[in-house]
């Protein structure tokens, strides 16, 4: 397995969770690392993504303010803090390495998926 998601759960709407992905050295050292999120009946969007050194961070406009994303390059993991979240936030949440060092908002720029996990938000 190389990207490996977890942290999701059921949450009260205003409350957080905190996201989690470990991923093999090979396709994250040198790699942007993006979230992505398919919502029950809805396409797939982008949540959040980080360059290959934390140097730059882009969130979706739906995010911003509310989640932040990092990385640990020593434990090659990437994490997404999410706070005051909303019922809209449910959905499942993938994590994804770029192809590049820099994290796209597209889909296509990502070239390995984890297998996702579950966030719930209750109103």
């Amino acid at each position: 397995v190389q990207l490996q998601a977890s942290g999701g759960g059921l949450v009260q709407a205003g409350g957080s969770l905190r996201l989690s992905c470990a991923a093999s050295r090979r396709i994250f050292s040198n790699n942007g690392m993006g979230w992505f999120r398919r919502a029950p009946g809805k396409e797939r969007e982008f949540v959040a993504g980080i360059s290959w050194n934390g140097g730059y961070t882009h969130y979706a406009d739906s995010t911003k303010g509310r989640f932040t994303i990092s990385r640990d390059n020593a434990k090659n993991t990437v994490s997404l803090q999410m706070n005051s979240l909303k019922p809209e936030d449910t959905a499942l949440y993938y994590c994804a390495a770029a192809r590049s060092a820099v994290a796209t908002t597209a889909a296509s720029g990502y070239n390995y998926w984890g297998q996702g996990t579950l966030v719930t938000v209750s109103s």
